[in-house]
């Protein structure tokens, strides 16, 4: 019961935090998204401190990672005397050099894992931080996204419960269900939907939803393989009854590019 309610108190303030930013401007959801970005850095760098062979630099990792992300968000309000990919690429590129003076056994996995926290945490914080300036109407669609990813975890989880009996991915994730799994798409679709109403554009969101649902499943599965192969069972701590970052960013860092990608379809084309 007290590990409910603490995950229940956690969960309130996450949610708080996040729409509230959301709703209450770009630049907050920016400077909300930029200081969930470092933590999620600091705590994914964390997950290699019990290997002995694999050791990449903490912070070499996060100081790169937290000058992309202001880089390329900055841009937008300052000039730049170089295209900002450049600027990034350079800073990849000196990531990756600093190899050549750590003397680690494993430079090669350890270059790979700078790699992955780019694409795996920092372009998708990214992407959130854009899509923050995009509304339907009066409604932050990064707001409905979230909505609908939440949607997702809930209902899969509770319909999972109820019903689920057929193993989705026992491998990975021996407690997620194909009966969860539908579950929460129907009920995402259903949001969707609700907010297609709302806002007076049912074509987009129930299209969202659609792409939403599955993205949010496997990035979950994809970040237990990750926790899977580090013998791990949470990402952190700092979110009491929840875990980590990593545990309740994981649906959304793989569907956020997806659903950046179907936004900008949908502006150029419909």
């Amino acid at each position: 019961m007290n590990n409910l309610i603490t995950r229940a108190i956690t969960g309130v303030v996450f949610v708080g935090v996040l729409l509230g930013s959301v709703w209450w401007s770009p630049i907050a959801a920016k400077v909300v998204f930029g200081l969930f970005l470092v933590a999620g850095l600091i705590e994914f760098y964390r997950l290699f401190e019990g290997n002995s062979s694999v050791k990449p630099s903490a912070l070499w990792g996060v100081a790169a990672g937290t000058m992309i992300y202001l880089i390329l968000l900055t841009e937008r309000y300052l000039p730049f005397p170089f295209p900002s990919p450049i600027v990034v690429m350079l800073i990849l590129s000196l990531l990756l050099l600093s190899e050549l003076w750590r003397k680690q056994k494993q430079p090669l996995i350890n270059s790979g894992i700078h790699l992955l926290s780019t694409f795996y945490l920092i372009l998708p914080f990214v992407l959130l931080s854009l899509l923050s300036e995009s509304t339907k109407g009066s409604f932050p669609i990064v707001a409905g996204m979230l909505l609908l990813i939440w949607t997702n975890d809930t209902f899969a989880y509770l319909t999972g419960r109820l019903i689920g009996k057929t193993k989705l991915m026992e491998r990975i994730s021996p407690k997620k269900t194909w009966e969860g799994t539908i579950g929460g798409i129907f009920m995402s679709i259903s949001v969707g939907i609700t907010i297609g109403i709302l806002t007076g554009d049912i074509l987009f969101w129930i299209v969202s939803a659609i792409i939403v649902a599955p993205c949010a499943i496997l990035g979950d599965l994809l970040e237990s393989t990750y926790k899977r192969s580090l013998n791990i069972k949470d990402s952190g701590s700092i979110l009491p009854g929840h875990g980590g970052i990593l545990d309740r960013f994981d649906a959304t860092l793989f569907t956020v590019p997806f659903f950046f990608a179907w936004n900008s379809i949908y502006m150029l084309y419909f």
